[in-house]
């Protein structure tokens, strides 16, 4: 089995790879084969983290599974996903599939245009491209540096490297697809009210339509989900103890009290970092902004304290608002921050002080200082004195 299959198991050329495989889904499961064990830790870190990169480590090279174990991996994922019957844990699943192709498609757009060509395991913006018939109606910017080359007439043949043999800094994406793989509650700068419109096309950056990109993968893994399983094939029966412990392992997975105190001198390093960042009015990127609004809304703060927190940052109220309302407990399972692993392989976390000695994760991080702490300041208080009495 092909090693991109494996990592983009989405792909219509993937979904093929597995019908055409000599192996039966009911036996691997009957069997307990190494991708049963992968698909359960898919699913897992999905709900709890995430991501549903492997532990051992990013595939192909450091995984401790091989390209079939990967790639027979998620249509099990999918089927302990469906037994879970759970809308939110649907979402996150499927959100996380999707975060963790397109850190790997970054991983592949970044490589040496001499490892893309001797590489049949990484994916170029053509392939993305042309997977969700997009071809046509994305374009490199004219107005970009490397937005036209000799001899490219638009569409996907010119989105892919420049003079130097790198993707163009912007493109043009038809508005329809915009509008569809995109949403104005991502924050005020995706409104097309207040986007360059040209020729029916609308102007975005590389890492926008990547982030639209993402969205469109997220589109493709919850389609169809769930989905009724055969009850001659055994298979719910052979995982219902897989199910059992994913159940109970999301019902234990709760934080009992959030420390109840915001204490941004106890923040974690990786959580100041990116507020400091965020205050210098620089743009978070996807993966930075979701792991501080996880951090803040696991720290207790509502919507409304998120949005006042970040009121002189680069975050927009807007946005704030959707993704810390996404990511209460109202509708089931609750994401918990990324772990301090999962923020390292984003480049969020470096292990300032040698922290992960300390906790895993950053809430775990800051609720260990703030029990340590012989005096804490709450960040609201102070914000309660400053707010005007009503006459």
């Amino acid at each position: 089995m092909d090693a991109l299959d494996a990592k983009y198991p989405f792909f219509a050329s993937a979904r093929e790879a597995v019908a055409g495989a000599a192996v039966s889904l009911p036996e691997l499961v009957a069997a307990d084969a190494p991708a049963v064990e992968r698909a359960r830790e898919r699913v897992e870190r999905a709900l709890l983290e995430g991501t549903v990169a492997s532990e051992s480590g990013a595939f192909p090279g450091e995984s401790a599974y091989d390209a079939q174990a990967e790639l027979l991996s998620y249509p099990i994922a999918r089927i302990l996903i469906s037994l879970l019957d759970s809308d939110p844990a649907i979402e996150k699943y499927a959100a996380a599939e999707a975060a963790t192709a397109m850190e790997r498609v970054r991983r592949d757009l970044d490589a040496d245009d001499e490892l893309r060509s001797v590489s049949s395991a990484t994916v170029a913006l053509d392939d993305l491209l042309a997977e969700f018939d997009l071809a046509a109606a994305v374009r490199p910017d004219p107005t970009s540096p490397a937005g036209v080359r000799g001899g490219a007439a638009g569409g996907a043949t010119a989105a892919t490297g420049s003079g130097a043999g790198r993707d163009p800094d912007r493109y043009r994406i038809d508005v329809g697809p915009y509008l569809r793989l995109t949403s104005p509650e991502w924050g005020d700068s995706w409104r097309l009210v207040n986007r360059a419109l040209a020729d029916g096309a609308v102007r975005v950056s590389r890492d926008e339509l990547l982030a639209a990109l993402e969205a469109a993968v997220e589109e493709r893994v919850a389609e169809g989900l769930p989905f009724e399983l055969a009850a001659d094939e055994g298979i719910a029966e052979a995982l219902e103890s897989r199910v059992a412990d994913l159940r109970r392992l999301l019902s234990e997975r709760t934080y009992a009290e959030p420390p109840d105190v915001v204490a941004p001198a106890l923040f974690p390093p990786c959580m100041t970092n990116l507020i400091e960042k965020a205050e210098r009015d620089a743009a978070l990127s996807a993966a930075e902004s979701f792991a501080l609004m996880a951090f803040l809304v696991g720290i207790g703060m509502t919507p409304d304290e998120v949005v006042a927190f970040c009121a002189d940052t680069s975050l927009d109220a807007e946005g704030i608002r959707y993704q810390t309302e996404y990511l209460t407990d109202e509708r089931g399972t609750q994401y918990p921050p990324p772990t301090c692993e999962t923020l390292a392989n984003y480049g969020i976390c470096h292990n300032e002080d040698d922290h992960m000695r300390v906790a895993a994760d950053p809430l775990s991080y800051y609720e260990k200082r703030v029990a340590a702490a012989d005096e804490v300041t709450d960040w609201r208080s102070g914000r309660e004195t400053d707010e005007p009495s009503e006459a």
